[in-house]
């Protein structure tokens, strides 16, 4: 049973409701400074959902040292069921989510050892040569058409070459690829659903299939005529006797393709929003761009990580965090937002500034076994991208606000219109 909040004195803060993530940066970052000066961890209902029953509620672990403790301690804080959504996996769907990322121990030890193998440093390396030319190109491309909009022609542009490359999906199937991965976290954005959710749900369970189809048609393929890619590596890797089964490869795609694209995605449109919005920290990393890329990089992912949270479930009776106790199957939403901007780590929060000390940041997880895979990958497709652009036209802005995506879990950008 989840536990009662014992204040009224934030009810005023919708943590559930969509319209919350829509509000000004200004006025989410003083509500969560007031769930951070709370003794213990808030409790909120769950949005109503129209696919699946409503759940009881979660408790907001919002402090930086809670968020960190929660990641390191997956025998009393699991990924399982699922850690990406709030509601529970439905039969028809658990089939499609069942990865890595949603799942602890032996079972998550040995599909890690696995994955490792294809993702190692080694490997993201072998992919440099090709980011760099795919980004020149964008950026070619973007030069010659003109004002237009930064996330179609720029931002969603290079994460789907370089995840599709990595992968080894033709051509043919790489907007197939993209129109399904931006599918999956749209579901609360009525642009994205115009039929309602159950539609939604119906065009989800159908994306997964197609996906999962996708990548086990080119795993048979690979056995066959083994290439240079992730597919190659995952089928026929043996680290001390695993090997992943088909379906295994199929969710962790179906993962990859979801993680690599939507992340490095928003990342690059808020960059361009954060050096328009802060024209003094743009000049100073134009001044130095090779010695403050990856600083101003790694403060980017601090001051708009995104993804906002990450769930996990109590795995025991009578686990206790802080001081709280909680009961097996209560939910905790890790708000990494939140965590980023605790003032108990970061001095002045809210300032956006390139030369901080970003390694307490939690963008990428609390540091415990769920740590991101691909923050590697993602941290070089950025910075090669934004130097191209901040070499090659200097003027680039953003023109006007973001629209963003109606959505909790995704800190995403749908259209962001850009001039130089």
């Amino acid at each position: 049973m989840a536990l009662p909040r014992e204040s009224t004195a934030i009810d005023d803060i919708l943590l559930s409701d969509m319209s919350f993530w829509q509000t000004p940066v200004t006025e989410r970052d003083a509500a969560f400074a007031r769930l951070r000066a709370l003794p213990g961890l808030a409790f909120f209902p769950e949005p109503v959902q129209h696919v699946v029953p409503m759940g009881p509620g979660y408790h907001a672990v919002v402090r930086h040292a809670d968020v960190v403790e929660v990641s390191r301690r997956p025998a009393d804080f699991t990924s399982a069921p699922i850690a990406t959504a709030l509601e529970n996996p439905v039969p028809g769907y658990a089939h499609y989510f069942d990865s890595l990322i949603n799942f602890d121990g032996p079972r998550h030890a040995k599909m890690r050892r696995v994955v490792n193998r294809a993702f190692t440093h080694r490997a993201v390396q072998r992919l440099v040569s090709g980011v760099r030319a795919t980004a020149a190109g964008i950026v070619d491309e973007l030069a010659e058409r003109g004002p237009s909009d930064f996330v179609e022609h720029v931002a969603a542009r290079l994460p789907l070459t370089v995840i599709c490359d990595l992968i080894g999906i033709p051509e043919s199937e790489r907007a197939t690829v993209n129109r399904l991965s931006t599918l999956f976290v749209c579901a609360a954005d009525p642009e994205y659903t115009p039929d309602g959710p159950q539609s939604w749900a119906a065009e989800v369970l159908q994306a997964c299939g197609t996906l999962q189809q996708l990548v086990l048609e080119l795993c048979e393929l690979r056995q066959r005529q083994p290439a240079d890619d992730v597919v190659t590596a995952l089928s026929t890797a043996n680290v001390d006797g695993e090997r992943l089964t088909a379906s295994e490869i199929g969710s962790f795609f179906i993962l990859l393709v979801m993680a690599g694209n939507e992340t490095t995605r928003n990342a690059l449109a808020h960059a361009l929003q954060l050096l328009t919005d802060h024209p003094a920290q743009k000049a100073s990393l134009t001044a130095d761009l090779d010695g403050r890329l990856g600083g101003a990089v790694e403060e980017i992912l601090r001051y708009v990580p995104p993804i906002n949270w990450m769930r996990r479930t109590v795995a025991r009776p009578g686990v206790e965090l802080g001081g709280q106790r909680f009961e097996a199957g209560e939910k905790l939403l890790l708000f990494y937002w939140s965590a980023n901007r605790d003032e108990a780590v970061f001095a002045d929060p809210q300032r956006f500034d390139i030369t901080r000390d970003t390694r307490q940041s939690v963008t990428f997880g609390g540091w415990g076994p769920h740590y991101c895979l691909g923050a590697h990958l993602a941290r070089h497709e950025i910075t090669v991208l934004l130097g191209e652009l901040l070499r090659r036209l200097p003027g680039i802005r953003a023109a006007g606000p973001p629209d963003r995506l109606v959505a909790g879990f995704v800190n995403g950008v749908k259209r962001l219109p850009c001039e130089f």
